[in-house]
């Protein structure tokens, strides 16, 4: 029997990482998942996470635990999905360490994905977006920080991290006002703000002060703003939002639907999905198709371009009330 422990440490911590290059909130993510299955083999084994072995994270384990995260977590088939993609990067990390553990590996390996619901993308009108950055009090020290991060947020169409880790180097504010960003796969470009963005980003540089860590926007403490605590002040302000704008009532606001709204607003201007999938920094084309299928006015240009069938016009005979009871039966 061999014991998982060493092998999950040094995937986790060389292989990903090291390795492989992956970013932190991959690592955080993929380490989320071993702890979701650890836990529910532990229950399922009666025995600690410490004491499971390898041979015991067998096909029909992982699925169970695939149909226990729908079943009991309610998480969708998206996330069941990401968490499966975890667990056989790591076997086939140990085809290579372990290799008696090979056909175990590829019985996990076999286990398919679900297909998933594409749903339309959520994104703000103009109206609520400019509800949302007129919410913060930008009197105080924390309302210029909130809304310069709400607008940068918005005006770059910035993933959460893409924000969170923002540096304060990565910032140009000379001719014209640019930011620097590593997005996925380590991606770097580069992107300019417009003008009211770059007042509202000059603003917080001026009340920033000088605190030790590196990134471009810190809490209350001094310390790097976290993901969470950036999707707590986004909730805050679009509720008070709401006050004046009461379709926000009927909106499911997070921090990617900022990088939606941004996403829509250029589309909507330029015409041109290339410009929006390099402004995102999209890997591939497809993945910025979801904002063609979201714009009505695509649709509506479409219909409005088709020159209409003519059709036969003919009258409508009402038909005879016995013959009519008899058509009904």
């Amino acid at each position: 029997m061999t014991p998982i422990a060493p092998h999950i440490t040094a995937y986790l911590r060389e292989r990903l990482p090291l390795e492989r290059g992956a970013s932190p909130h991959t690592c955080d993510s993929y380490a989320h998942t071993f702890r979701l299955l650890f836990d529910f083999a532990s229950t399922r084994f009666n025995v600690t996470p410490s004491k499971l072995y390898l041979e015991q994270l067998d096909a029909p384990l992982v699925m169970a635990f695939l149909s226990d995260l729908e079943s009991s977590r309610g998480n969708c088939s998206k996330t069941r999905n990401a968490r499966l993609a975890a667990i056989k990067s790591f076997m086939r990390y140990l085809e290579h360490r372990v290799p008696a553990l090979l056909d175990l590996s590829l019985r996990i390996l076999a286990i398919p994905s679900k297909k998933t619901d594409t749903a339309l993308i959520n994104y703000l009108s103009t109206d609520e977006m400019q509800a949302i950055l007129n919410a913060p009090d930008i009197r105080t020290r924390a309302g210029i920080r909130d809304r310069a991060m709400l607008h940068i947020a918005f005006a770059a169409g910035l993933r959460v991290s893409e924000l969170t880790g923002l540096l304060l180097s990565s910032v140009t504010l000379q001719s014209t006002p640019t930011i620097r960003v590593v997005g996925k796969g380590r991606k770097e470009r580069a992107l300019p703000l417009w003008k009211q963005a770059a007042v509202d980003l000059r603003a917080w540089l001026a009340v920033r002060g000088d605190p030790p860590t590196p990134e471009l926007f810190v809490n209350a403490r001094g310390q790097a703003m976290t993901r969470a605590g950036f999707a707590f002040l986004l909730r805050q302000h679009a509720h008070a939002a709401a006050k004046n704008c009461p379709s926000l009532n009927d909106k499911k606001i997070s921090p990617h639907v900022l990088r939606h709204t941004c996403a829509m607003v250029l589309f909507q201007a330029t015409k041109d999905l290339r410009k929006v999938s390099l402004w995102l920094g999209h890997a591939q084309m497809q993945t910025t198709e979801v904002y063609l299928r979201a714009d009505p006015m695509e649709k509506i240009e479409t219909i409005e371009g088709m020159t209409p069938l003519r059709l036969k016009r003919g009258r409508f005979t009402v038909p005879d009330a016995l013959i009519a009871s008899l058509q009904a039966r």
